[in-house]
Formats: structure tokens, sequence, C-alpha cells
């Protein structure tokens, strides 16, 4: 993971999740790129003003946000982007190719019971870049246990799996495996790739309605660290294929959440 990239929304979340991500790339030797994404409107009718006005207001909330953290000795390079988040998420993805995207879980929304955001969530949703969710006030910290909650074991690409990998052999941490089968299940989902397992401390295979209700089944044996699920078009955060809102009540975590790659079912 060499390129990490960190979305800033108008929320105070901005700061913490920042310094995580300087805090992460630090331990990894990573670059961090900062964005802020502005939308540009006609240049008719006189709205050059209005769009010179929206580009200094995204340059001054950078800087604000980039006064506040601790860049330590980390490359963090910042770019004001015009155009809708996830147009610009992805034209920025086209120039510097993006290992892992860390949002805030509300970029911008204030509504307390919503665990992710409209902005966050359409950039879960809609793009195909490893996303990590930092909860509001986390502090950088080693992910000693990692527990990995899915329902289908086969992994047909190697590379979905990259940022796992990357995290358990840098920080050392021990992979917790959770298969969860549910009535949609086939034995060819209920297999698993011998490479994951082989990283992996302990293998547990559950029953159980989804893959959530698996992860609060056992959370509290593991108490890990950080959570990692496997993003699929019709597996983990269903109802996020619905809407790009993930409620509280649907799914929520304290801890940090790593999404790979969306596979195909």
């Amino acid at each position: 993971m060499k390129n990490i990239l960190v979305p800033i929304g108008s929320s105070n979340g901005a700061i913490t999740t920042l310094q995580y991500a300087i805090d992460l790339a630090q331990k990894i030797d990573a670059n961090v790129y900062v964005i802020s994404v502005f939308q540009e409107f006609s240049r008719v009718g006189g709205m050059s003003k209005v769009n010179t006005l929206l580009k200094e207001e995204s340059e001054n909330r950078i800087t604000q946000v980039l006064s506040t953290v601790d860049k330590k000795d980390v490359s963090v390079i910042a770019h004001p982007i015009k155009g809708d988040i996830l147009e610009g998420v992805t034209r920025f993805n086209k120039h510097v190719p993006v290992d892992l995207m860390v949002l805030s879980p509300r970029s911008n929304s204030q509504r307390d019971e919503v665990y992710l955001g409209k902005t966050s969530g359409k950039l879960v949703k809609e793009t195909n870049i490893p996303v990590l969710v930092i909860p509001e006030n986390e502090v950088f910290k080693t992910p000693e246990k990692i527990l990995m909650a899915f329902k289908n074991g086969r992994f047909s690409k190697k590379k979905l799996l990259e940022p796992l990998y990357k995290m358990q052999k840098h920080f050392e941490s021990t992979v917790h495996l959770l298969h969860v089968e549910t009535a949609e299940s086939t034995p060819e989902m209920l297999e698993i790739s011998g490479k994951l397992k082989k990283i992996s401390a302990s293998y547990l295979q559950t029953k159980n309605a989804t893959t959530y209700q698996g992860v609060l089944e056992h959370y509290q044996s593991i108490e890990p660290d950080m959570i990692c699920v496997v993003r699929r078009k019709r597996g983990f955060f269903k109802k996020l294929w619905e809407a790009n809102v993930v409620l509280k009540k649907d799914f929520y975590t304290t801890k940090p959440l790593l999404i790979l790659r969306v596979q195909e079912d």
C-alpha cells in the first residue's frame, strides 16, 4: 500500500480521519493524498466568480485541516478537485492508483442514527477501491487482532485480499476468520481459499441469518482491533446497494472497518 487517499468533507471528523491516515502511512511507508471536492457551476450568467469562491473555500478547508494535524515525516499532498465526489475520486484514481481510501463514517452528515453517511456510503458503494472506515475520534493503534467475516470463502483473485495481507504482514496481526453460513449459502461458498486460511490464527464456521449477525455473535470472544469484510454485490452491506446511507440499527462498529474490493458472488 503506497498511496492512501483521504477525501475530506465538512465534518470535524476530517481532522481525526486524516491524522489516522498519516499515522498509518508512517508505519507502512506510504504517501497520503488529501482531496476536497467542490461542485463547479456553469460559467454562463456570471457564475465564474462563484466557482472561484467555491474553489477558494475548498482550498481553505484543506489548509485548515492540514494545519491541525501532525504530518510527521509523511508525504502529504493536497488537491482541491472540481465535480461530484464520486467523479473526483474516480478521476484521481486514474492518475494516482489508490491502494486504500480512508474515510470518516459521516463526512458531512450530523445525524446520530447514521453509521455511514450519504457521501461515505456512496464512495463505499460505487468505487472499487479498498476502504478503511475510521470511527469518530479514533486514534491509530496497531491492529493486533483482525476479525475477517465473510459468507463466500472463495477468492478468485489474490489482489482482492492484498490490503489484509499487507496489514497482517506489516503489523504481525493475528487474523481470525469467521465464515458465516446463511440460507443463501451454497456448497461452493462454504469452501475457503487455502492462502487465506494459511495466514489465519483461527477459523470458525457459524450459521447465522446474515454476516453481520455472525459478527455480533462472535465479536466478544475475539475482541478484535479491526473488522474486515468483503464488499460483494449481493453480500455484506446488502442494504448499501439499495441506499447510500447505512443506519446504526443495520450496522455499527466502534472499530476501524476494512472493506475489501468488490467480488462477484
